[in-house]
């Protein structure tokens, strides 16, 4: 759509730090190889934590909750879900392992894109894979839920099956035309979610489309390092910076450059922390401590024990204890309740 005409995408202007940026993620892409062959039991350990982040705060982006022990039932041993949100969850879990596994077979295409939207609501008895019948708009909302504003108005629902037809073919055209991918797949997502194709999981499907794109280009990062998770604990520049960056979308003269700078952001962030956490796994003394330590600041929600010790597979509950209680002496965590439920949350980062 509008990003991804050619007389738009010729029109941008790139600073030197932009350029710079997109230079730095190409040699992470390129180092990453190194880790694939030198650490591959311990990336099979990355990849079961990211499906778990990934399926839990991208679900929660939308308001859609379960406890952290039942959405780790669901992702690791496929457990039966028994409500609304854990079939949600549920959903998510299949979508996105059918992306880590077949994404080399999935183009940025109608059908992919309706079979993502129809695997999300596949235990549900809804109608998914289909385009919205009826108007959508963005809206913030109060705590209360009440709505506070409208943020965009979409696509109408009549005009969206064409829509979805010209940016799959302007995006092709795009990436035919040997345009920069770190660029393309960005934008692609910006258009993608200014149509808001569907009456309901826009937000999942697009950060799906995400993830299946740059490993169509290479970029492998989210299958050790959950984007959804940064996404979700940047919240607010995500949302702020989507605005910014749709304002005047449907005249053509949008910026662009806010959710750009955002998504590269958010790139640049996933691969420091996969070196980081690749890093304190491999090195020697102290590198428990540093992994724990590490385990415990990614949590948003209170946590348990057990919770740090599925995430550091190896390191023993006495271990985690010890650090644990390091970690509240710093104020860095506090704990809530008492006894067997006792759980932790933190406080300072």
């Amino acid at each position: 759509m509008q990003s991804l005409k050619t007389l738009y995408l010729e029109g941008l202007k790139f600073t030197e730090p932009q350029i710079s940026t997109l230079k730095t993620l190409g040699e992470y892409k390129g180092k990453q190889a190194l880790f694939f062959h030198q650490t591959p039991e311990i990336l099979n350990s990355l990849k079961q934590i990211a499906i778990i982040e990934s399926s839990e705060s991208s679900n929660r982006l939308e308001g859609i909750t379960a406890p952290h022990k039942r959405i780790e039932g669901l992702i690791v041993k496929n457990t039966e879900p028994r409500n609304r949100s854990e079939q949600e969850i549920a959903g998510y879990r299949d979508a996105l392992n059918l992306i880590h596994e077949s994404s080399i077979h999935m183009g940025f295409s109608i059908n992919v894109i309706l079979q993502l939207h129809s695997m999300l609501y596949r235990y549900m008895n809804i109608n998914a894979g289909c385009w919205k019948l009826s108007e959508n708009e963005i809206v913030e909302k109060n705590p209360d839920g009440t709505i506070k504003r409208v943020r965009f108005k979409p696509v109408s629902a009549f005009d969206t099956p064409r829509a979805m037809d010209e940016l799959a073919k302007n995006y092709d055209t795009a990436i035919n035309s040997n345009k920069e991918p770190a660029v393309i797949l960005p934008l692609a997502i910006l258009d993608f979610l200014c149509i808001h194709p569907f009456s309901d999981g826009n937000g999942r499907v697009s950060r799906l489309l995400t993830l299946m794109m740059l490993y169509h280009f290479g970029y492998e990062v989210g299958r050790f390092i959950s984007l959804e998770r940064i996404f979700e604990e940047s919240k607010e520049t995500y949302y702020e910076t989507l605005e910014k960056s749709s304002f005047n979308w449907h005249e053509g003269k949008h910026d662009v450059m806010p959710w750009l700078n955002y998504f590269w952001g958010v790139m640049l962030r996933a691969y420091k922390e996969f070196e980081e956490r690749v890093g304190e796994i491999r090195t020697g003394k102290g590198s428990k401590t540093e992994q724990i330590k590490q385990a415990v600041l990614r949590r948003i929600g209170p946590f348990s024990i057990s919770d740090i010790e599925h995430d550091c597979a190896g390191i023993s509950r006495d271990m985690v204890r010890l650090i644990l209680r390091q970690l509240r002496d710093d104020n860095i965590i506090v704990p809530q309740g008492k006894g067997r439920g006792a759980k932790w949350i933190v406080v300072s980062k």
